[in-house]
């Protein structure tokens, strides 16, 4: 990822990030946009040369059809990835970007010694749930609310 499709990209992803909390039901918009503004700001202090970071875009050809950002994470058996965000064009969804991006990171992650690739995903979002786990993604944790 260069600088400037950093730049375009940070914008977008805070504003879609704090889109999918109040979308989930987690909190009102208004919060959301703060606790992404944080998040962002506390997860990425130093933009895409923020250690740690891995961010992506993904090509097909010269069209620019995704992204992927994956954070490391050394534990006491080894390194690990923790996905902070994905994703496919709108336009270019379920046509294989997805699972080839996919496939492309794991790889890069077994070459750099990466013993495993966790992600979150918003309830909601039951395509992209589909593709993890006929990727072989497991869920370990669901977090749950009842809007009253």
């Amino acid at each position: 990822m260069t600088e400037e499709q950093y730049r375009v990209y940070r914008e977008f992803a805070e504003q879609d990030y704090a889109e999918n909390i109040a979308r989930s039901g987690a909190m009102p918009l208004a919060d959301a946009i703060k606790k992404a503004a944080e998040d962002f700001a506390r997860l990425h202090p130093d933009g895409l040369a923020t250690p740690d970071d891995l961010l992506w875009t993904a090509y097909d050809g010269d069209e620019q059809v995704g992204m992927l950002g994956l954070r490391l994470q050394q534990r006491s058996d080894g390194l690990h990835a923790f996905g902070f965000d994905f994703r496919v064009e709108a336009g270019l969804r379920r046509q294989g970007y997805g699972r080839a991006i996919m496939a492309a990171a794991e790889q890069a992650c077994r070459e750099r010694g990466i013993l495993s690739v966790g992600l979150n995903v918003f309830g909601f979002n039951l395509g992209a749930q589909s593709l993890y786990q006929q990727m072989g993604f497991e869920v370990t944790s669901v977090q749950m609310n009842k809007r009253l």
